[in-house]
């Protein structure tokens, strides 16, 4: 068996979806994560009818325009909108009169299943969108780290069953490799540069899982050049599955293109200068936040993301990959992070042992 079919294998056998913890929750809290919503996923499942969404060219997107009873809508949307305000404009309810939830969609894949709000401004018919879905603490995990350990930023809220966030904006890499990547006016030696970096953020904090289809290319004009940011859009599989190379984007197929891109162009000597430049990086943003980020690795140490057997071989093979059996001692995915990322990024940070 490959090495990808391996993997696909491994992957496809659906997560379990992990709840928040009442830890995890005073942590959210705490940094002002918590929401109490009037709608809630559950109440969104109850729609009467339902619609296939097409593209362009007419093919199913699996993705179902759902529409709710008529003594129901309202509200519902109204709900909606409120929740949309507080998550762009804090609480500032006055532009919610301009606002109008246009479609509300269910996706029939993944593990989330989530539902995506497209919001339009009616003052200049811009539209925007945000996704909720069902509360998961590796989720909440991955976006938190996004949050400390990467240069993006991420807008969510979360209460025990429900979460909720912003759209990240980009194009698809896998529609990106399709067609963009051949447009003229693209620079393959930045492109392959942002992989070679997000290859490394993506391992630093165990975020797995990283295909073409789960992150996005986001594109910003610099004088005669392209800026190129690649963005995760999925973090479902946080620091979950046991095999190490599950964390390196580069060895998925689907990101092939990626990773001959970066070897022809910038060669081994880049690579490796690029892969410091971001470590040196990630070491900035962990100081930083270095009491958040321990408030949270001491609650995910508390916590369930994974079980017993994903936990025996991560640690068996990172304590091979850092030849450092230190590794072989700890018990829990929040454990295992936390050594990896202060071997990973020479950090000397402590937490308290858990009593």
């Amino acid at each position: 068996m490959d090495l990808h079919r391996e993997f696909e294998n491994i992957i496809s056998r659906k997560k379990p979806n992990y709840s928040i913890s009442p830890e995890l929750m005073l942590y959210l809290a705490r940094y002002q994560r918590y929401y109490h919503f009037d709608v809630e996923y559950e109440d969104l499942l109850r729609w009467e009818h339902s619609m296939a969404v097409l593209d362009e060219s007419g093919k199913d997107t699996l993705w179902r325009s759902v529409m709710y009873p008529n003594h129901e809508q309202e509200e519902i949307h109204n709900s909606l909108r409120r929740i949309y305000v507080y998550l762009t404009a804090d609480s500032d309810h006055g532009v919610m009169e301009h606002l109008r939830v246009a479609s509300v969609d269910y996706c029939l894949f993944g593990n989330s299943n989530p539902f995506r709000i497209k919001i339009i401004n009616m003052l200049n018919d811009n539209h925007d969108y945000y996704y909720i879905k069902r509360a998961d603490a590796s989720r909440v995990y991955g976006l938190e780290l996004e949050e400390m350990l990467s240069p993006n930023k991420v807008f969510y809220l979360v209460n025990e069953a429900t979460l909720v966030e912003q759209h990240i904006s980009g194009i698809p890499g896998d529609q990106f490799l399709s067609s963009s990547i051949i447009e003229t006016g693209h620079n393959p030696v930045r492109l392959a540069k942002e992989f070679v970096k997000f290859n490394t953020r993506c391992f630093a904090r165990l975020l797995g899982d990283m295909r073409s289809y789960n992150f996005v290319v986001d594109m910003t004009p610099d004088f005669d050049q392209m800026q190129y940011r690649i963005r995760a859009i999925d973090f479902d599989q946080q620091s979950y599955e046991g095999r190490k190379n599950i964390y390196l984007p580069q060895f998925f197929k689907e990101n092939y293109a990626f990773v001959d891109m970066a070897l022809s162009k910038l060669g081994n000597e880049s690579i490796e200068q690029y892969q410091n430049e971001e470590r040196s990086l990630m070491r900035r943003r962990v100081g930083a936040n270095r009491y958040q980020l321990q408030r949270l690795i001491r609650a995910m140490r508390k916590d369930k993301i994974s079980d017993a057997r994903r936990v025996a071989t991560l640690k068996r093979q990172l304590a091979e990959h850092h030849e450092d059996k230190g590794f072989l001692r700890l018990s829990n995915m929040g454990s295992i992070l936390f050594k990896h990322i202060n071997l990973s990024l020479e950090l000397k940070l402590r937490i308290p042992p858990i009593k």
